[in-house]
């Protein structure tokens, strides 16, 4: 029986070496005969045939039966939580200072593991691919070069684009606005405001052609109109005629009955990943919350949690786009772009 079931580990053991991803809860380490080198399960190298390969349980036997460490995965470095972190956050720096794609095996060799369970590892404790953190940095690098000044097309090569319409593309993270304008603040943005008394203290509501861009929640008009500007600081944005007070109460009435069917439109900008998460938002119903992870696993991307959490950070449309009704897993309430305060009451008031 003994026998039967150390053929069903080893077994178990080769699999995990075919597939370079290492077993939960079984650590082993395995030595090719033919070079006397051993690794661990999710080494990079080439995968040795199965007659020429031995396991271990540790380190130390290995090195006893006279194996030495294999250079690429550095099995003698013991990876554990903080270790795995490490490698990871190598990783991220290598790819926020990139200015061309770096390449997922690139990227698994100088961790000394395989690209399959170095993509994996990744984004589980980053929450996006790779390839999505490159695009991530590379978007912020143009939009800071556009913010200081740069000519359009210098700043686009410049952050590590490819070509001029790589910039505009899709499918891609990207610019809410297009290039020209979020290097001018939003230059060109023609934004109508208002603001009025809630139960939560102020609101403010701006509009642009395309719908409703911002509700904001504060203390004061100072501070809505200043939140306002911050976000478009070169836009032509000037208080509402009086007609657009209906749209200001409207987005009141949206908060004293939650139950009530908006129908107002949105201009929702954001990057793509982003609005993935706010039409997830959206589809809470009031009285029900959800949790970051819930999200994550909804708009099908059950490791981006901490990804879910910046999204709904980044919301600037409050109450509309409802993500006042994200805990967290274990149904606490988190942080609040407009105050956990503001989010309790808010909660509280859908809950009755």
């Amino acid at each position: 029986m003994d026998d039967r079931n150390q053929l069903s580990r080893n077994k178990r053991k080769w699999q995990a070496v075919v597939n370079r991803e290492p077993l939960e809860n079984v650590p082993f380490y395995y030595g090719v005969v033919t070079t006397g080198i051993y690794c661990r399960p999710g080494c990079s190298s080439r995968t040795p045939n199965r007659e020429n390969v031995v396991f271990f349980e540790s380190i130390h036997e290995a090195e006893q039966q006279g194996y030495r460490a294999c250079r690429k995965c550095r099995p003698n470095l013991k990876r554990g939580s903080e270790e795995r972190e490490a490698v990871i956050v190598a990783a991220c720096r290598r790819l926020e200072e990139a200015r061309s794609q770096v390449t997922l095996a690139e990227l698994a060799d100088e961790a000394g593991l395989s690209p399959t369970y170095f993509h994996r590892l990744f984004k589980k404790l980053v929450g996006i691919t790779p390839r999505q953190y490159y695009l991530k940095h590379r978007t912020e690098r143009l939009q800071d070069k556009l913010a200081n000044g740069a000519l359009v097309g210098e700043a686009i090569f410049a952050a590590g684009f490819e070509s001029l319409s790589g910039a505009y593309n899709k499918n891609d993270d990207r610019l809410a606005m297009v290039p020209k304008s979020y290097r001018k603040g939003g230059e060109g943005e023609r934004i109508v405001y208002d603001s009025a008394d809630c139960y939560l203290g102020k609101v403010l509501v701006a509009m642009t052609e395309k719908g409703i861009c911002a509700v904001e929640l504060g203390d004061s008009d100072r501070q809505l109109y200043d939140q306002l500007r911050q976000r478009f600081p070169k836009a032509e944005i000037n208080r509402a005629e009086q007609r657009f007070q209906k749209v200001v109460e409207s987005v009141i009435n949206k908060l004293d009955n939650p139950n009530e069917i908006s129908n107002l439109p949105l201009d929702i900008q954001g990057t793509s990943f982003q609005q993935k998460v706010w039409q997830a938002l959206r589809k809470i119903k009031p009285g029900e919350t959800s949790s970051y992870s819930e999200i994550a696993e909804q708009i099908g991307k059950p490791a981006a949690v901490r990804a879910v959490a910046g999204a709904c950070a980044a919301n600037k449309i409050a109450v509309l786009i409802p993500c006042h009704r994200v805990l967290t897993k274990d149904k606490k309430i988190s942080g609040y772009r407009w105050g956990t305060e503001r989010k309790r009451q808010l909660l509280k008031k859908e809950q009755k």
